[in-house]
């Protein structure tokens, strides 16, 4: 069995590259896999690239397999595809998600990969761990039934964010973004879009995940009296002025934070880990999620693609990175 792999790293801010790694053979509980997918999640990893990680945060943005420090070098990232070439007879040839950095090949616990449902196609499955966020931030905001609610931000969380929501009775779903292109999203997703001067008021809940200041100033004035912003972008390095003024105190408003790092409070006692990416794959099975990959590469071109997605030269809501794709059946197209 072939134990050389290549694994992508942020050799300095701004600078990545390609490395050989030579892998252990598995030990008891422990699986190898080849990648077949990874995804790049462009508002971390591309913050992670430029070294925008504040140093009070580097324990916090450790990713589970994550090599090296902050900001440099360090091999990050936490969407990848596999199929398990060696390990526990149940888990060998199973299509899996795992929460691993871009490499082509792997080891680790059998219990950090989790089993592709069949009914989701392996490139579809690297958006896991984006669905996961945006199941964590709904179990916060827990929106009712028939809620007038915006989700301010047409990225990979926003978007993720909307299409879950759209399955949600009797609400009214809006996805705001400044780009007018982001329209054809939210169509696939099965929401309204608007512009954010064009966006509809008088909302329970806003979802704000743009990572922009203005963005999260609109998130504020589109809240009816006693509404909640749920904050799901995470700025980083940068500071963020809030209007906390005018009518804020007096309409009540509510800004609250939401992060996939812990289960909710609401889920804690009764969900693990587990059980919410088990949950997020299912989910996929909708392919109303394939509108979400919007770029691809080769593994080979990653140094170059990430240098270029975090200048804003390339842009893409999820970045698809294609390994080996043998044996990789009902593979959708990027949009």
């Amino acid at each position: 069995m072939d134990r050389s792999a290549r694994a992508f790293w942020l050799g300095s801010p701004g600078r990545g590259e390609i490395r050989d790694v030579d892998l252990p053979a598995p030990g008891e509980g422990e699986v190898l896999v080849r990648a077949l997918f990874s995804g790049v999640s462009r508002g971390t990893e591309t913050l992670v690239f430029r070294g925008g990680v504040p140093e009070s945060q580097h324990a916090a943005m450790r990713a589970p397999f994550q090599e090296g420090d902050f900001p440099g070098p360090v091999k990050y990232g936490y969407l990848s595809v596999g199929v398990v070439e060696e390990g526990p007879a149940e888990l060998v040839g199973r299509t899996v998600f795992c929460l691993y950095p871009h490499q082509t090949r792997y080891v680790v616990p059998a219990s950090a990969v989790t089993p592709v449902p069949d009914t989701v196609p392996a490139s579809r499955a690297v958006l896991a761990g984006t669905v996961e966020t945006a199941v964590n931030a709904l179990w916060d905001a827990a929106p009712l039934l028939g809620d007038r609610i915006a989700v301010v931000g047409a990225g990979m969380v926003g978007a993720s964010v909307a299409a879950l929501l759209a399955r949600y009775p009797a609400a009214r779903v809006q996805l705001v973004d400044a780009d007018p292109a982001r329209a054809e999203i939210a169509r696939a997703l099965g929401v309204d879009f608007a512009l954010p001067g064009d966006a509809t008021g008088d909302l329970d809940l806003v979802v704000h995940a743009s990572a922009t200041e203005a963005g999260l100033a609109r998130s504020l004035e589109l809240l009816a009296p006693e509404g909640t912003v749920v904050e799901l972008s995470w700025y980083g390095d940068r500071r963020v002025s809030l209007p906390l003024g005018e009518a804020f105190h007096s309409r009540r408003l509510v800004v609250r934070s939401s992060q996939v790092g812990t289960v909710s409070p609401a889920r804690a006692s009764r969900r693990t880990y587990a059980d919410r990416l088990a949950l997020s794959l299912d989910l996929l099975a909708d392919e109303a999620f394939d509108a979400l990959i919007t770029g691809e590469c080769a593994f080979d071109e990653l140094p170059e693609t990430m240098g270029a997605l975090a200048s804003g030269e390339t842009t893409a809501l999820c970045h698809l990175v294609r390994y080996d794709t043998e044996d990789t059946p009902n593979r959708p197209e990027p949009v």
